[in-house]
């Protein structure tokens, strides 16, 4: 018998090399191309659109597509306002943290007014069932059919045209066009490709569930995440019952969304007031905390910010960001001693955004900063107040984006002062709240007490 002619894919890009390297000759990556069977080159593919031919871009009608409402207003709000026609939609997560009890709530939500359909890969019809009994769903109007090869759910997909199908999940899928075995580079990017093609032609608005890996990142090639319309990241840490849904790709609406959720024993509900959940409740001010309000997406959110600063027991003093990027924390804290005369080179740093939540938005250095400083000192920051504001490299504290909507907030749950950037500082005055514009970080940490 022949032997079988293995090829090396790379997970990354999906670029392919007939030797093994440790470098990836497409994208440069390292250590990602691993070992899969050769297949023959087939044409399985058609035209997206109807016609091919060269089109006159002004003279083609752009309209607006509509929107399939799901059900569930924080899902909706990640979407960019739900479900589009022919739209893919990709949502990542880590084993067990809700994906596919959210999918199955919010199709028995749309199933009164739209066809859909529940394909399961994983699990056996009965424990779909058990699922949606459990949670005491209606889902009298929600089709199921529990299978793995891509050919036959395309074939009932074509026949049934629903409006919504879920794949729960797509490293299940595999075609018999190709002997690797499912959840393979090349089984992945053929199972999305064909169900993504499928979806733009007949509009059918297709979900994929994918698996993560443990650093965290979709598992397959990363050409999945290019191929699809939205995608979706499932975040929350398995011991809290809180989940967030982030938006990182999404061509019908706005990316860093985030819509939040709390797990019960009836599913996944939403969560109203965020904000809540992202501040600790102290019976008077404590050192080392500062509240901040960082925007995500169209929700301004306020979170608190925790540091601790002790004196150092060992020539390499500690730096420790929980929820902030760590490498940041080392510039702000030269800045604050170049600028602000406030020296940490011999003190441990921690700091910890509270609740679980992630901020990669520079917004938040002035409250860091200033939490460090409370901390140092033992002093706590005046009672109610936020603090926003990026802190550039010569102690100049700079504007942030949708100042206005964030002072709005935080006065809407009760607080009395805001330290803010100058160029923020607003037109009209926010009824109850005092205004502290600062231009440099000495001028705002005078005024933090």
């Amino acid at each position: 018998m022949a032997k079988q002619k293995t090829i090396y894919s790379c997970t990354e890009c999906g670029g392919q090399t007939l030797k093994w390297q440790g470098q990836c000759p497409h994208c440069q990556a390292w250590n990602t191309l691993i070992e899969t069977l050769a297949e023959k080159p087939v044409s399985r593919f058609s035209p997206v659109s109807e016609t091919g031919e060269v089109q006159n871009l002004s003279m083609i009608e752009a309209r607006e597509e509509p929107r399939y409402p799901t059900g569930i207003e924080e899902l909706d709000r990640v979407l960019g306002g739900g479900m589009v026609r022919g739209g893919v939609v990709l949502l990542g997560g880590d084993p067990g943290i809700g994906k596919s009890t959210l999918l199955l709530q919010a199709l028995s939500s749309m199933s009164a007014q739209h066809a859909v359909l529940y394909v399961s890969g994983e699990e056996s019809a009965q424990q779909v069932a058990l699922r949606a009994k459990r949670l005491a769903l209606d889902v009298r109007s929600v089709d199921l059919y529990a299978e793995i090869q891509l050919e036959k759910i395309q074939a009932v997909l074509t026949k049934r045209k629903p409006a919504v199908a879920v794949i729960d999940s797509i490293q299940t899928v595999y075609s018999e066009i190709l002997q690797s075995a499912p959840g393979s580079v090349a089984q992945v990017r053929e199972c999305a490709a064909q169900l993504t093609r499928l979806a733009k032609s007949s509009g059918t608005c297709i979900i994929l569930v994918g698996h993560v890996t443990k650093e965290g990142a979709l598992a397959g090639p990363r050409v999945l995440e290019h191929m699809v319309d939205t995608v979706l990241y499932f975040e929350g840490d398995m011991h809290s019952t809180f989940r967030m849904i982030r938006a990182f790709k999404n061509r019908f609406g706005a990316v860093n969304e985030l819509g939040v959720f709390a797990m019960s024993e009836k599913g996944l509900r939403e969560v109203k007031n965020p904000s809540a959940l992202f501040l600790s409740h102290h019976d008077a001010q404590v050192p080392g905390s500062c509240i901040m309000v960082t925007q995500e997406g169209t929700r301004p959110l306020l979170v608190e910010i925790q540091a601790l600063v002790d004196e150092a027991r060992s020539p390499n003093p500690r730096r420790l960001c929980v929820g902030l990027e760590q490498n940041r924390l080392a510039m702000l804290l030269a800045v604050l001693h170049r600028h602000a005369g406030i020296p940490c080179y011999d003190q441990d740093v921690f700091i910890n955004a509270v609740g679980g939540v992630k901020i990669t938005e520079p917004g938040a250095d002035l409250a860091i900063l200033l939490a460090v400083v409370s901390s140092l000192k033992n002093k706590p920051l005046a009672e109610k107040m936020i603090v926003i504001g990026e802190v550039g490299l010569a102690g100049e504290i700079r504007p942030v984006q949708r100042g206005q909507e964030r002072l709005k907030e935080a006065a809407k749950l009760g607080f009395k002062q805001a330290i803010i950037p100058l160029a923020n500082k607003p037109k009209q005055t926010i009824e109850g709240m005092t205004i502290i514009p600062v231009a440099r970080l000495k001028d705002a940490v005078v005024h933090m007490h």
